[in-house]
């Protein structure tokens, strides 16, 4: 059974960083993309990966501040999150697309897969 596995949530102070990890064995074909829901809000994009040509999407609230990479040698996508904001407090989800065709990145039901979530919490 093929899934995902997000780790490296936590608790950090605003201006702080975490780097967030989803191991996908079994998805190296596949674009793999971050997702995050606070609550009473709706789930909404981050940042995305392409399986081969590696380009990188990122939400508008994040540019600058952090970079999806990917480790075909480990099958994990990492999400470093620098300058950190109480407003950036969710749970984070990694979701993987196996699909070919049009790639609407930030789309979340262009994803078939999903994690369970890692929660991440900012304080100020």
């Amino acid at each position: 059974q093929v899934q995902l596995a997000e780790s490296g949530g936590g608790s950090v102070q605003a201006g702080g960083s975490l780097r967030l990890s989803c191991a996908a064995p079994g998805f190296s074909n596949a674009a793999i993309g971050w997702f995050r829901q606070a609550p009473g809000k709706e789930r909404e994009f981050v940042a995305s990966i392409t399986s081969r040509s590696g380009s990188t999407f990122y939400a508008d609230t994040v540019k600058g501040r952090f970079s999806i990479t990917r480790d075909y040698a480990r099958n994990t996508v990492y999400l470093q999150m620098d300058s950190l904001k109480p407003e950036d407090t969710a749970v984070y989800y990694c979701a993987a697309d196996l699909s070919s065709g049009e790639f609407y990145y930030d789309r979340k039901d262009q994803y078939d897969y999903w994690g369970q979530g890692t929660q991440v919490t900012v304080s100020s």
